[in-house]
């Protein structure tokens, strides 16, 4: 019964209430209100060290667009604007990696902002470098820094415990702090995988009933379901 559990329950796709935003408060509402058009800006740029969560928040900006009912579209990377045709006719675009661009893709970004711009529609995009540092032509690097520019901070690992605790309490159950330092301990501590092991440990004890403690944890480790307890 608690495999089956695992078994049908899929991972949680990104979205804006799932990001713990710790120093990225202010980011997050402003990506909010741009999504859904509350301002005139036609380009949101976000940039910071990977393991930031830009990807979720650029994943978790087309959803709350597709929920909007905005046509929206996710690249992962500016050389997949052309391959997806779809991307022409949104009005909500996310590009990823926008850092990573070569001549010909900085050049179709470039179009596809233009053309979002003048149809009212917008675009997002994150990198690993700040907008003055960005390596592309400098009339897109202009354009891009017409809108909206946030750096994403990473959460310090002072600043998980709460983080985790909040977001243990979003989903319905308390997480104490015995539970949250042996995470911290025994697994990996980036944000993504923190609140995987959460959301799994939270199936894990739906399906058996059991309030979410370190004994839990324990068994859960025991299992094949992604994280290896080490150090025993």
């Amino acid at each position: 019964m608690e495999q089956l559990v695992f078994e049908l329950a899929p991972p949680e796709p990104p979205r804006l209430s799932n990001f713990l935003p710790g120093r990225n408060r202010e980011l997050l509402a402003a990506l909010g209100s741009f999504v859904i058009g509350t301002g005139a800006e036609a380009s949101f740029f976000v940039w910071g060290a990977p393991g930031a969560g830009k990807t979720h928040l650029l994943r978790a900006a087309v959803a709350l667009a597709a929920d909007s009912g905005i046509a929206s579209r996710y690249c992962a990377q500016p050389a997949l604007i052309d391959a997806d045709p779809a991307v022409l006719d949104t009005r909500f675009v996310a590009i990823d990696r926008v850092d990573e661009a070569d001549a010909a893709a900085a050049a179709r970004v470039f179009t596809l902002y233009n053309a979002l711009k003048q149809s009212g529609g917008r675009i997002i995009a994150a990198s690993r470098t700040p907008l003055a540092a960005l390596p592309l032509r400098e009339d897109l690097r202009t354009r891009l820094g017409w809108g909206l520019v946030y750096e994403a901070v990473p959460l310090a690992d002072e600043e998980k415990p709460e983080a985790l605790a909040t977001y243990a309490r979003q989903r319905g159950f308390d997480l104490s702090i015995e539970v949250i330092d042996y995470l911290l301990l025994h697994g990996r501590r980036d944000m993504p995988s923190l609140l995987a092991t959460l959301a799994a440990l939270d199936r894990f004890s739906l399906a058996s009933k059991r309030a979410v403690t370190v004994r839990l944890v324990k068994e859960w480790l025991q299992q094949d379901l992604g994280l290896k307890d080490t150090r025993k």
